[in-house]
């Protein structure tokens, strides 16, 4: 439930209106307010108030949302279906909605986003849809949400996120989507997002991310990978953001800890615009030698041992090759002096 609707319902009276309202619900400042949370229902109540602007189904066996389930409902602001085994949403499901401003639908059991999903759902500015059982984002499930600014995918079963699923967004300001199963940050995934303030990645299975993946959200200021499968990073990723300042969160990977990563953190803390927040506890898996060390003590001795070991190659190279043209020299001369002395017994 949004923390402004429990308190709403904590502190608010019943209306002695209550007449007017759904069998086993309870309405709240003439019935504006309407609370049928837990009450057992197993589709939609009948009879609620036409002016109703806040309605809380949640912890109910709804299953499924039939189509025109809300229809009257024209005043309608914020509607809460989260933990009610929802699996399935009909066409045209949320008809007549098209005031809705926050729509939770948490802790349930959906597994796709319907292609009309976002029909009459124009003026909605949050969409939860966290703890569900989803896989696959793609369009155009939620195209038509032109005023969305959160949208909340946590804890799903999400592996891909198709180009053009977040189509239409262009005032989305955050995106949850920690706790899923995405394995690379695709180019093309991330585009149409202009105003992107926040994306939270974190505890995915990202060992990857594209090179210009991330050039699109010229608004990002914060951006969370921790706790995901990446070993190495590419600079390049991170000098395609052109914002004015970005907030990294990298974190509880497991990092191989050489020379190159040692490079593309110097440099990501020397961009101005860019802030590594948990740098000091960014650590290293592999090697083994350095397992569970913070990369911020031991990077200065990453490229030193790197580097004696180029310059002692580089050294025994050298030595050979004198020694070989030295030996060669001598096999020249060798053969000139044994020819002159040919010469001179004749």
């Amino acid at each position: 439930m949004f923390p402004s609707v429990a308190m709403l319902l904590l502190f608010l009276s019943p209306s002695r209106s209550s007449r007017l309202c759904s069998h086993l619900c309870q309405c709240y400042e003439h019935s504006d307010l309407v609370d049928c949370h837990a009450r057992g229902f197993e589709d939609i109540p009948h009879g609620l108030p036409h002016g109703t602007w806040l309605l809380d189904l949640g912890g109910n066996k709804l299953k499924e949302i039939r189509s025109r389930a809300f229809a009257g409902l024209w005043s309608l602001r914020i509607l809460v279906l989260s933990d009610s085994s929802i699996t399935f949403l009909h066409t045209q499901a949320f008809f007549s909605l098209s005031f809705l401003e926050k729509l939770d639908m948490s802790r349930n059991n959906l597994t796709q986003i319907p292609p009309n999903f976002s029909e009459n759902l124009s003026s909605l500015r949050e969409l939860r849809l966290d703890h569900n059982a989803l896989v696959l984002l793609k369009p155009p499930g939620l195209e038509q949400l032109e005023n969305l600014e959160k949208l909340d995918l946590r804890h799903n079963r999400i592996q891909s996120v198709e180009p053009g699923a977040f189509r239409g967004l262009s005032r989305l300001r955050h995106l949850y989507l920690q706790g899923n199963r995405l394995g690379v940050v695709r180019e093309g995934s991330l585009t149409m997002l202009p105003g992107l303030e926040v994306l939270l990645l974190g505890n995915n299975n990202i060992s990857r991310i594209e090179v210009n993946a991330l050039a699109p959200l010229h608004s990002l200021s914060l951006l969370g990978l921790a706790g995901n499968h990446l070993e190495h990073l590419n600079f390049k990723t991170f000098l395609s953001l052109h914002t004015a300042a970005t907030h990294l969160q990298l974190a509880g990977n497991p990092w191989n800890c050489d020379c190159d990563l040692h490079r593309v953190f110097t440099k990501l803390l020397s961009v101005r615009h860019l802030f590594v927040d948990d740098y000091h506890n960014v650590t290293c898996r592999e090697p083994w030698q350095l397992a569970g060390a913070s990369l911020a003590w031991v990077d200065s001795q990453l490229c030193v041992a790197e580097t004696v070991t180029v310059l002692v190659i580089t050294a025994t190279v050298i030595v050979t090759v004198f020694g070989a043209l030295v030996m060669a020299e001598r096999k020249r001369k060798r053969k000139y002096w044994e020819q002159d002395e040919g010469e001179v017994q004749e």
